[in-house]
C-alpha cells in the first residue's frame, strides 16, 4: 500500500509539473512568437520520411501583415462566435455530437456494420491552437481532458488577437505549408497583407482537409462553400 501511495503521488507531482510547464509556456507566447507547433513536428518528420526531402513554407508575419479579411473568412467558417465565447464552445461541441450520431446512425443503416460515418468537430480556433501547439493526434478521453485545460490556459493567459495571430502564423494549409504568408504565397503569389475577400474565403474553407483540398483546387464544393464563407465575413465581429 506504501508503494502504491507513493506511485500515485508521483503520478500527480509529475502530472502538475506537466501543467505548470504548460502554464509556463502558454504565458510566454504572450510575449513569444513560438517557433514550431508539435504538430508541425509530427509532419516534418512524417513528410522528411515518406519522400526524403522536406518541402517546407512558413514564415512568421505579426497580426498587421495579414489581411482582416482573412481572420474574418476564419472566424466566419471555423469559430463564428470566437470573439465571445472562452475557448469552449458548448453549443457547437452539442450540435456536432448529434450531427455525428445521426451520421453514425445512417451509415450503421446503410452498411449493417455500426461503423461511424466522418466524424464533424466541433472545435474551437482556440481548442484547435491547443491541440497544434501541445498534443498528438491520438483520441482518447485524456487526451481530450488536457486539450480542454490547455484551451482554458490560452485564454487565461492570451488575448483574443493574440491567439488568432498564433493561430493563422501555424495553422496548415496544405503539404508542408504552414501560416497565412506561406499560404498567400503559395497559392496565389501575394503576401497575407494582400489577400482579397474572396482568396481569404477560399483559404479558409480549406483548413478542414487542407491536404485534399490543395489537390482538387477546382472542387464544386471549394467554390460554393468560399461564397457562403464570403457572404458571411461583413458580419463577423473581429476581437
Amino acid at each position: 500500500m506504501r508503494f502504491l501511495g507513493r506511485y500515485l503521488l508521483l503520478l500527480l507531482l509529475g502530472a502538475l509539473a506537466l501543467q505548470l510547464y504548460f502554464m509556463a509556456r502558454i504565458a510566454l507566447m504572450a510575449v513569444w512568437d513560438p517557433g514550431s507547433t508539435t504538430f508541425q513536428r509530427s509532419e516534418m518528420w512524417r513528410v522528411a520520411k515518406t519522400q526524403g526531402q522536406l518541402p517546407w513554407r512558413q514564415q512568421w508575419v505579426d497580426a498587421g501583415q495579414i489581411s482582416p479579411q482573412l481572420s474574418r473568412a476564419v472566424i466566419a467558417s471555423e469559430d463564428g462566435s470566437f470573439a465571445d465565447h472562452g475557448g469552449l464552445d458548448w453549443e457547437a461541441i452539442e450540435s456536432a455530437w448529434e450531427r455525428n450520431q445521426k451520421a453514425e446512425a445512417r451509415a450503421a443503416r446503410r452498411a449493417g456494420t455500426g461503423k461511424p460515418a466522418k466524424v464533424i468537430g466541433g472545435s474551437t480556433i482556440t481548442q484547435q491552437l491547443a491541440k497544434n501547439l501541445f498534443l498528438s493526434g491520438e483520441r482518447n478521453i485524456l487526451r481530450k481532458a488536457q486539450e480542454a485545460l490547455l484551451t482554458l490556459e490560452l485564454e487565461l493567459f492570451l488575448s483574443k488577437p493574440r491567439i488568432l495571430e498564433i493561430y493563422l502564423n501555424h495553422v496548415e494549409w496544405g503539404e508542408g505549408v504552414f501560416g497565412a504568408e506561406a499560404a498567400a504565397q503559395h497559392y496565389f503569389r501575394i503576401p497575407a497583407a494582400r489577400l482579397s475577400s474572396s482568396q481569404a474565403a477560399r483559404l479558409a474553407v480549406m483548413l478542414p482537409a487542407p491536404k485534399r483540398f490543395e489537390k482538387r483546387p477546382g472542387s464544386p464544393y471549394l467554390a460554393s462553400r468560399s461564397a457562403t464563407i464570403q457572404a458571411r465575413m461583413a458580419g463577423v465581429e473581429l476581437p
